[in-house]
Parts: structure tokens; sequence; C-alpha cells
């Protein structure tokens, strides 16, 4: 049994793994939700869990003393843009202040049509919409094709229609 062995290794060397969930998290930060495939999502996860969990902390101390100025050092090692990172501090983490942990969600939407991966909606739980914005998942391949049929449909009524015009017309 292997012991001591945590992640997933995506198929990607070290430095290539880092720089991926460096990229997916920023830009989860940016834009409150994004679409990936499943394992990714799940990594990413992790990695964003455990960034606002220190900005949160880092937020909680400032308020008591003199600016955390090491959590915003350590997130930037991870976290690149100056946007997203202000964002995080001032907006993101005291928004998840009284939260306990679980700050993003996973949501399955099935696979994906070229090459068959899981594709999954990873989105910050605070930062979601109404339940009845919720996304739409993917179609399966048979609702494509009725959509298809129905378009085909539609269209041969639409001709069908103008030649009736053109013929009452003369």
């Amino acid at each position: 049994m292997i012991h001591a062995r945590k992640g997933r290794k995506l198929k990607r060397t070290a430095s290539h793994r880092k720089a991926l969930l460096s990229a997916l998290s920023t830009s989860l930060l940016r834009h409150k939700r994004i679409k990936t495939t499943l394992a990714k999502a799940k990594e990413t996860r992790t990695v964003v869990e455990k960034i606002i969990t220190r900005a949160k902390n880092a937020v909680a101390k400032e308020a008591e003393g003199p600016k955390n100025v090491h959590a915003r050092r350590e997130v930037a090692k991870f976290i690149h843009d100056k946007l997203v990172l202000r964002e995080l501090f001032n907006e993101i983490a005291p928004k998840v202040a009284a939260r306990a942990g679980g700050y993003t969600r996973v949501i399955k939407l099935g696979q994906r049509l070229g090459d068959g991966a899981q594709v999954a909606l990873l989105e910050l739980v605070d930062f979601g919409y109404e339940a009845g914005a919720a996304p739409a998942p993917v179609k399966k391949k048979q609702d494509r094709r009725a959509r298809v049929n129905q378009k085909k449909k539609a269209k041969s009524d639409a001709t069908a229609a103008e030649t009736a015009d053109a013929k009452s017309a003369q």
C-alpha cells in the first residue's frame, strides 16, 4: 500500500501542474465560476480552499492589528494577478469570514462531446447565482439530434410557406 501520496498528477510534470492549478485558481477567483474537467476542478478546489482560508485568516488578523503582509506574499506566490489578489483580500475573504470552510462547489455537467471527458462547473459558493438561474446541464447526443431535426423541419416549413405565398401572389 502506497502512503503519503495525495493529489492528482493530471498527466503533467510538477511544474506544469503547478502552473495549471495557479491559472485555474486565478480564473476562478476572477470570474467566480469556471468550466473545466472534473479531475482539474476537484484538484483546483483543494488549492483554492487553502488560499481563501489563508486570506480569510489574514483579514481577521488585520482587524486586530497591522496589515498582514506575509499572508499576502504567500498567496501572491500562487496568484500572480495583482487585481485578483486585491479582490481576494478586499471582497472575497471578508464575505466568507463567517463560513468555516467549503468555499467552492463542484457541479458535474456530463461528458464533453469531443473526447468524452467528464466536465464540471467549479464555482465559489457565496458568489453563486440564484436557484432559478442555475446552469443548464449539457445536452445528450439524442437531445442534440432532436434539436437539429427540429431546425430542419422548421426550415422546410418556412420554405413551404414561402412557396405557398409566392403562388398566391401570382
